[in-house]
Parts: C-alpha cells; sequence; structure tokens
C-alpha cells in the first residue's frame, strides 16, 4: 500500500513537471503567434483613430476605451472560444470564415477608396442632404461602426493565434490566445490614445511656460498631427486591402502558392519581398472589393 501511494505521488510529481515546461512554451508562442499578426495589427491601429475625427476632444480617449474594452471582451469572451471550439469540432471551418472576413475588409476598403477618389473628383462642398444627429447619437455610431471592423480585425488575430498553437495542449491554446487578446488590444489601442491625444500635448508644450525650443516642439506636433493622421487613414485603407486579400489567398492552393512563389524568389530581399507581396494583396483587394461592391449594388433593389 505504501509503495502504491509514493508511485501515484511519482506520477503526480512527473504530470506537474510536464505541465510546468508545457507551460514555459507560452511565452515563446505568444510572441510568435504577435509577430503572425503584425499585419492586421497595423491594419487596426491604423484604422481606428478616425473614428474620434470630428468629436469633442474631451470625449476621445473615453471613445477609444469604449472600444477597446468591446474588443477585449470580444476576443476573450467570444473569439477566442469560438476559436478553440471550431479547431476542436470543425477544424474544416475556420479558414472559410477567414476568408469571408477577408472578403468583408476588401469591400470596407474598396469603399473608402471610392469615397476618397470621389471627394478629389467632386470636391468637398458637394451638396448632400445631411441627417441631423446629436454629438451623442454621433458618437454611438462611430463606436458601434469601429467595434464592427474590429470585430473582423479580432477574429482574424485570434484564429491566426489559434494556427499556430493546433500542436499544442488545450491548457496552453487557452493561454496564448488569452495572453495575445490582452497584449494586442492594450498595445493596439494604447498607441492609438497617443496618437489621438498628441496634438494636445502640443498645445500643452506650445504653452509660454516652457522655453522657446519646447514650444517650437509644441506648435511643431500640432500642424503635424493633422497630416499624419490623413497619412495613418490611407495606410489603414491599404491594410485592409492587403489583409484581406492575403487572407483569402492563404484559403485557395494556387493563391497560396503564388504568394509563397512570390517570396522565395525575392528572398534574398526581404523588405522588397514584403513590398511586393502587400502590393500584389492591395491590389488584388481593391479588385475583389470592386466586383463585391457591384454584387451589393445588384442585391439591394432586388432586396427592396
Amino acid at each position: 500500500m505504501p509503495s502504491g501511494f509514493f508511485a501515484l505521488l511519482d506520477d503526480i510529481s512527473a504530470l506537474v513537471k510536464a505541465s510546468a515546461a508545457s507551460l514555459d512554451d507560452v511565452p515563446t508562442q505568444v510572441a510568435k503567434t504577435t509577430g503572425k499578426v503584425s499585419g492586421i495589427v497595423i491594419d487596426d491601429t491604423a484604422v481606428t483613430p478616425k473614428y474620434v475625427v470630428g468629436l469633442d476632444p474631451s470625449r476621445e480617449l473615453s471613445i477609444i476605451y469604449r472600444i477597446a474594452k468591446k474588443s477585449l471582451v470580444n476576443k476573450i469572451l467570444i473569439l477566442g472560444p469560438a476559436a478553440l471550439i471550431l479547431g476542436y469540432f470543425a477544424p474544416w471551418a475556420i479558414t472559410p470564415i477567414l476568408m469571408v472576413g477577408g472578403a468583408y475588409l476588401c469591400y470596407e476598403g474598396y469603399e473608402k477608396v471610392h469615397s476618397i477618389l470621389s471627394q478629389h473628383q467632386h470636391g468637398e462642398a458637394e451638396d448632400k442632404p445631411v441627417e441631423a444627429v446629436t454629438p451623442q447619437e454621433l458618437e454611438e455610431q462611430r463606436v458601434a461602426s469601429a467595434v464592427r471592423t474590429d470585430i473582423i480585425l479580432s477574429a482574424e488575430i485570434m484564429a491566426v493565434a489559434y494556427s499556430q498553437v493546433t500542436d499544442q495542449p488545450i491548457v496552453n491554446q487557452g493561454l496564448v490566445l488569452l495572453a495575445v487578446a490582452v497584449f494586442i488590444t492594450v498595445a493596439v489601442y494604447g498607441f492609438v490614445g497617443m496618437i489621438v491625444k498628441a496634438d494636445d500635448l502640443g498645445v500643452h508644450l506650445a504653452s509660454d511656460k516652457y522655453s522657446p525650443g519646447i514650444q517650437k516642439l509644441g506648435r511643431g506636433i500640432v500642424k503635424f498631427m493633422p497630416y499624419f493622421l490623413t497619412l495613418l487613414g490611407y495606410v489603414g485603407t491599404a491594410a485592409m486591402l492587403w489583409v484581406g486579400a492575403e487572407i483569402i489567398a492563404h484559403g485557395i492552393p494556387f493563391t497560396a502558392h503564388l504568394l509563397h512563389e512570390l517570396e522565395h524568389g525575392l528572398a534574398n530581399m526581404p523588405a522588397v519581398a514584403w513590398f511586393a507581396k502587400a502590393l500584389a494583396c492591395a491590389i488584388a483587394g481593391l479588385a475583389l472589393g470592386f466586383v463585391i461592391d457591384k454584387l451589393v449594388r445588384l442585391v439591394k433593389p432586388v432586396k427592396k
């Protein structure tokens, strides 16, 4: 009996050691996964600041916090568990779902490009009926729109994160997804918060209580930020097209092979390879968004 008891303790000890060794892998897996989702993170970071443009500056951080909170809740309570469940019961469904999300990103990206080109062609002052909304209603609309876009990007992030840990124990999978959800959300929306409040920092530095050099820096920040936000909007639109098309391309063997060949052919020039792949995906995403837009316009009258 004693020997059986000690044998049981040995088994428990071995199990604990194996679990601890397995858990030591979690930070490595988180770092690896974070690198894999960098393109989607760039998209998320570049797209979000536009949702607070034109709103009360005193509400900017509050709006960013609301979007970040919904994003984190969606990742932890919905998207992470959904990835684990689908990965266990229906792993074949993950790729098609990702491709649908990629198509949505291409459609959104095309709509933004079309809107930008239309403004340049017809001018900003074109007379259009404007719906009157209160600041509170506008804020709710912006938050809802941001959350809709974020949930697509978050779904891509969690799915890609899951794809990197499919060979890990279920506990490790859950811990990696949780860590990625928290780290990515804090990093993205923390950086976004810094971006949207940079002009306030510039105004503060430009005050008389600082030296002329600091004041000049503050005025430079204030003048630079509108251009930076505009540039960031363009980057976000391009990233939407690039990320959406790349997700779809990886779901189709033929196009996935083409991307692999492109990267392999430029392997000795990593920066050029990355840019060539991103450009090819952005062009393909724009073309796909155009097709989806035409299909949507055909379907709308039928639904009416």
